[in-house]
């Protein structure tokens, strides 16, 4: 990640960029007042969020000026006005953002985010990284400090759910995956990451796990990893799926269907993402990631229509579909949360159905659970954090559909509603912690087809975001 820098004034070769209010820009000396209010009068609505006006001042200092527009001057506005603050300079380009005495941390710490996650680069990209450091100038240092490290706590965990996501599955395979994590937890006092490898899984009984990365020649794994602050006293599991890439086996995807599906492990990369991040932040909450891992392929081993699977619970489930292969990695890993780390709550987040984006569209995740106070929260986190998200029902009498001739349920209806049988597939391993328990079908929002905001085009570490506002007072 490029540098931010908190400093008492812009340096006088950088570009100076200037928040635009309601009320306009803050007081300036003359000439560039006149100048600046010039501008903003022929501008069309200079303080939208994200807007910027150019003010080019050539043989004077400073040369340039960006007016960036912040709307209302919420943590939002902010967030928008720094990631076109940073789309619309030079990676080269030192910049300057002076700010009035009046804007709240809040207000500091989005506009850090937005400047880290709109200049957000993929490391294999063909557009070079930022090489020049930012800095913003304020009156005294807090509580700015810490609103600028949480942002980069926030955005550097954001920037890794996405390079994850990014990762071309030609390298990211479930073991990779797994040992990237070790690695980023070996470096962070209080984090433990343990990994099962097929053997192990089979010892233990995670049959929906070994039957989805059956087919492939990367064998799958169970990355677990923990958080343990000595202060905690409340224990959330966060479960993510963690397909490196799906064919959609037997049940082969079409071209179009396929040629994202690197991006199915973003649930589990937004998962670990976030843990990391708390722990980094040193939150008070006892964390355990669990990201179920494997690729669903296609050849002589793979798993077929009609197989049916003992889940780690022993229950089994008639595979109906093996293109509906998360749920069942899922259905392992929530099965044994509930079994073995006996938590106070249960997420996942999963790129679960492409049904979520008929109901929703592109930018908003569909939210189930059976507690309305989990639910609330969770809500809130996305909207200040910016992620979008819709809570859907999740109606007993559609439980009819799951049923099955050969096994306790099977894992693909055709009678419809998609999205809401999958949640309701999934909450059948809550047992006692079905009403402790929110599941996140973000399939949609978890990729960016152009830059957009805080988002650049890919993948948008979607989740990774809410969960560490949530996580705050989990």
């Amino acid at each position: 990640m490029f540098a931010i820098r908190l400093t008492p004034r812009p340096a006088d070769d950088s570009t100076l960029v200037l928040a635009v209010g309601p009320a306009g820009a803050d007081a300036l000396p003359e000439p560039l007042a006149g100048e600046v209010t010039a501008l903003l009068s022929s501008a069309d609505d200079p303080a939208r969020p994200g807007a910027v006006q150019l003010l080019p001042r050539p043989a004077r200092q400073p040369a340039r000026v960006l007016l960036a527009g912040i709307g209302a001057g919420d943590e939002a506005g902010w967030r928008a006005a720094g990631a076109a603050i940073i789309r619309t300079v030079r990676a080269d380009e030192p910049v300057g953002i002076a700010l009035g005495p009046d804007v709240p941390a809040e207000g500091l710490c989005g506009l850090a985010e937005g400047l880290w996650l709109g200049g957000y680069r993929f490391r294999d990209a063909p557009r070079g990284p930022r090489t020049a450091e930012v800095t913003i100038a304020v009156t005294g240092a807090h509580p700015y400090e810490q609103s600028l490290e949480t942002a980069r706590v926030t955005a550097a965990a954001t920037w890794l759910a996405r390079d994850l996501a990014n990762m071309p599955a030609s390298v990211k395979n479930p073991a990779w995956f797994a040992e990237q994590i070790v690695a980023a937890a070996a470096t962070r006092p209080g984090l433990t990451a343990t990994v099962r490898e097929p053997a192990q899984l089979a010892a233990e009984g995670f049959g929906g796990i070994l039957a989805v990365g059956g087919g492939s020649a990367s064998p799958p794994r169970l990355l677990e990893l923990s958080w343990r602050p000595e202060s905690a006293s409340r224990h959330v599991v966060l479960v993510g799926k963690g397909i490196t890439f799906d064919t959609g086996g037997i049940s082969i995807k079409t071209r179009d269907g396929m040629k994202l599906m690197k991006k199915d492990m973003s649930g589990a990369a937004a998962v670990v993402a976030a843990t990391l991040g708390a722990a980094d932040l040193g939150l008070g909450v006892r964390i355990t990631a669990l990201a179920p891992l494997a690729e669903n392929a296609v050849s002589g081993s793979a798993y077929r229509p009609g197989d049916v699977i003992t889940q780690y619970d022993g229950t089994t489930t008639e595979s109906t579909n093996s293109d509906a292969e998360g749920r069942l990695v899922l259905a392992d890993a929530l099965a044994y949360a509930v079994a073995e780390l006996r938590p106070d709550v249960v997420l996942d987040l999963a790129t679960l159905t492409g049904a979520n984006a008929v109901a929703l569209g592109k930018r908003t995740a569909a939210l189930y659970s059976y507690d309305d106070e989990l639910a609330a929260a969770l809500t809130a986190a996305g909207a200040a954090a910016g992620e979008s998200m819709w809570r859907l029902p999740l109606p007993d009498d559609y439980r009819e559909y799951l049923r099955s001739d050969i096994a306790d349920r099977h894992s693909s209806p055709t009678r419809g509603a998609g999205s809401v049988v999958a949640a309701l597939f999934l909450s059948e391993f809550l047992g006692d912690r079905r009403d402790r328990w929110a599941h996140l079908d973000m399939s949609a929002p978890s990729w960016a087809e152009q830059d957009d905001g805080d988002l650049s085009v890919g993948a948008t570490g979607w989740g990774t975001r809410t969960l560490l506002r949530w996580l705050v007072s989990a």
